[in-house]
């Protein structure tokens, strides 16, 4: 199999940490792949026509993604059940997938016009992103206790590489602070083996 990779995607990470919790991570190769909303990558185009990362390529050509289904499909491929049997677990990490996903892609966006020189930033979309973000925190703070207490899986991996982006990308918002619960469990994600080894890199 191949990944389109890239070594600081909050995606892409996610696709990584299923890999070694599945001991696939030797089966993949990974090739870099830089994507850009201002310059899209046009070697991407025969395998995604979404020029998205990541994109897995199976060994018969078939192009999987976005990641929540190449994470699936990995789960299954090695069986370590990371997406429950039990219907009423199955449905709280699929949740709890949405919820992390759907922050990474507020932050995203959030990141992208932080970025734009002060003059052309619009106002009510900063606020609106920073109102998302601490709904977000806030009932994941709430959730804090069953987090901890509950197995390893899908919902878990898409919150903690989403709060671990937080950290990377917004080193100026204290989340922390507020929210001492879901604190702990980071802190308990970020030691986790597969964790470590996807953490994100400045590799050009």
């Amino acid at each position: 199999m191949k990944l389109h990779w890239s070594p600081r995607s909050p995606f892409v990470r996610k696709v990584m940490i299923v890999l070694h919790e599945a001991g696939l991570a030797d089966t993949v190769e990974l090739v870099r792949t830089p994507v850009a909303m201002d310059k899209p990558n046009l070697d991407l185009l025969p395998d995604n026509p979404l020029i998205k990362l990541p994109t897995l390529v199976l060994d018969d050509g078939t192009s999987v993604y976005d990641s929540r289904v190449i994470c699936a499909y990995l789960d299954t491929l090695g069986g370590c059940g990371l997406l429950p049997a039990e219907p009423r677990a199955r449905l709280l990490a699929e949740r709890r997938q949405a919820l992390g996903d759907g922050l990474l892609d507020v932050l995203l966006l959030y990141r992208q016009e932080r970025a734009k020189p002060p003059q052309r930033q619009t106002e009510a979309w900063l606020d609106a992103f920073s109102l998302k973000v601490e709904a977000v925190l806030a009932a994941l703070e709430a959730e804090a206790h069953e987090l901890q207490a509950g197995p390893f899986d899908l919902g878990r991996i898409a919150i903690g590489c989403a709060l671990s982006y937080l950290d990377y990308r917004f080193p100026d918002i204290a989340w922390r602070d507020g929210h001492p619960k879901l604190a702990a469990w980071h802190e308990r994600f970020a030691q986790r083996p597969s964790v470590l080894r996807s953490a994100p890199t400045e590799t050009p």
